[in-house]
């Protein structure tokens, strides 16, 4: 008959942790193969566990050839009366040397093993240079390389950390660049980079700011500020700043602004057109003796004829072909003169002159009316200034600059004020983030009139923190009081 062996008592079955039946060969439970459980093991440990086992001698390995198998301890010969035989040993590596958590494991690098890049080429096997220690990547003993006599391409000659090297020196460590030649404009980005004519550096790339983007310019008592805002991609105002003499020798000062009607073609040298040809005309008439509101009127003509000129291409423009068949250039035009104790405004169009007193308990004034949709509904009488604004028509112009436009009406106003103040002229830009005489003497700083030039920067900013829609332009001037005008008059045409 067939012999069985008779195998071991178990406590609970390997597979499923249940006590199975005397005698059984297969888990009741799950099924288990309990014939496949190995023998026990002898209840006698063949080495203390609190001793550490110690490192294989000098001939357990080889110092040519593979390191001699390790016999475990599990393989030692048997007890004479143990009845199990002897398993076979299994083939594990040799340890490391080291058998201390002190040290840290062993790193293996992508540079141990040999390999090619991309292009085919061995990549180098020299270990790289580690940051941390780099006294240790170099031996001691190790004699200096000698250096080439030309560093390879795209590597620094005074580096010598080990780190990848850039094409150019490291702006850290290189000297500084000289300053550059008068004249030369300098780079906004990096500070040392000449610009190209085409508008970028020809160190670092950098593109630069267009010149009209921000503008800003003081001119003794008179000072003027343009942004191009946040929501633009250009500026489509400009102005123009100035002083003269009359003939007694009393000073006159000029302020321009013109907003560029976006919907045009060339708003911008429309814009600029505009600004340049009324200042250039206000200086050659205030000084022969022309009376001021006169000169403004005369001025405002020369700014129209400068802007129907640019509706007229001249042969070959092929820059602006693709406009031929677009609205002419347009603008709108609002300037304020200061002369012989009189303030005189002129203007086309929907940007503003406010009157704002030195004494901010007296009331501000807009000195100006606009040629507007919403401006045109008030006077008629149809609607109330709040339900004409609030239309979506309401910053549609009805006057303006520009070969297509139906009449040229120049406005002018000419007033004596009894009290110092400050003149604000400025594009709707501004004004639609203040638009009441109220709000806008709010706006301006109570030194403006003593600082002009930061009164028109914090008035932009006001612009710009409210959403900075449309470009922005500002204009202001001090008007002080002169000892023999005592009244005052208004004359409005």
């Amino acid at each position: 008959m067939s012999e069985s062996h008779q195998q071991p008592a178990l406590a609970r079955c390997p597979g499923c942790e249940e006590p199975p039946a005397s005698g059984d060969l297969f888990c009741g439970a799950c099924g288990y193969d309990l014939s496949a459980v190995p023998a026990r093991p002898d209840d006698r440990p063949t080495m203390a566990i609190t001793v550490p086992p110690a490192a294989p001698s000098a001939s357990a390995v080889s110092p040519t050839g593979p390191p001699a198998p390790a016999v475990p301890p599990s393989a030692a010969p048997p007890v004479p009366d143990a009845p199990a035989p002897p398993v076979a040993a299994v083939q594990w590596p040799a340890a490391s040397e080291t058998d201390s958590s002190d040290v840290p494991a062993p790193v293996h690098r992508a540079t141990d093993l040999p390999g090619t890049d991309s292009g085919g080429k061995p990549l180098p096997t020299t270990p790289p240079v580690r940051h941390d220690d780099r006294a240790a990547a170099v031996p001691a003993a190790a004699e200096p390389a000698a250096e080439p006599a030309e560093p390879p391409y795209g590597t620094n000659s005074h580096d010598t950390s080990g780190d990848f090297a850039l094409a150019a020196p490291d702006p850290r460590t290189a000297e500084p660049t000289p300053t550059p030649a008068a004249g030369t404009k300098v780079c906004v980005a990096c500070r040392s980079g000449r610009v190209d004519p085409d508008g970028y550096c020809e160190n670092c790339g950098h593109a630069q700011p267009r010149e009209r983007d921000h503008m800003e310019q003081e001119l003794g008592s008179v000072a003027a500020v343009s942004d191009r805002g946040l929501r633009h991609h250009r500026n489509e105002d400009s102005f123009a700043v100035s002083s003269t003499a009359l003939p007694d020798g009393s000073p006159a000062v000029v302020a321009i602004v013109c907003d560029g009607v976006s919907s045009a073609s060339r708003p911008d040298e429309a814009s600029s057109a505009a600004a340049v040809a009324a200042n250039e005309a206000l200086l050659e008439s205030l000084p022969r003796g022309t009376h001021p509101q006169q000169a403004m009127h005369e001025a405002i003509v020369a700014a129209s004829e400068a802007v129907n000129v640019l509706a007229q291409d001249p042969p070959g423009a092929a820059e602006h072909e693709a406009h031929r068949h677009q609205n002419a250039p347009a603008c709108t035009l609002v300037g304020a003169i200061m002369a012989g104790g009189l303030l005189v405004v002129g203007w086309v169009g929907d940007s503003r002159v406010y009157w704002v007193p030195e004494d901010r308990t007296g009331p501000p004034a807009r000195l100006t009316e606009d040629d507007s949709w919403a401006a045109q509904m008030v006077a008629a009488g149809l609607m109330n200034e709040a339900e004409a604004y609030a239309d979506e028509r309401a910053h549609a112009i009805t006057g303006w600059l520009g070969a297509d436009s139906y009449e040229l009406e120049p406005h002018t106003a000419s007033f004596k004020p009894d009290r110092p103040g400050l003149v604000v002229v400025c594009t709707d830009g501004l004004w639609n983030y203040a638009e009441s005489a109220e709000e806008m003497a709010a706006a301006v700083p109570p030194e403006a009139h003593l600082r002009p030039l930061h009164g028109a920067q914090v008035l932009v900013g006001h612009a710009l923190d409210g959403g900075g829609h449309d470009n922005v332009t500002v204009a202001l001037l001090p008007f002080t009081l002169e000892q023999q005008g005592a009244g005052s008059a208004c004359t409005t045409v």
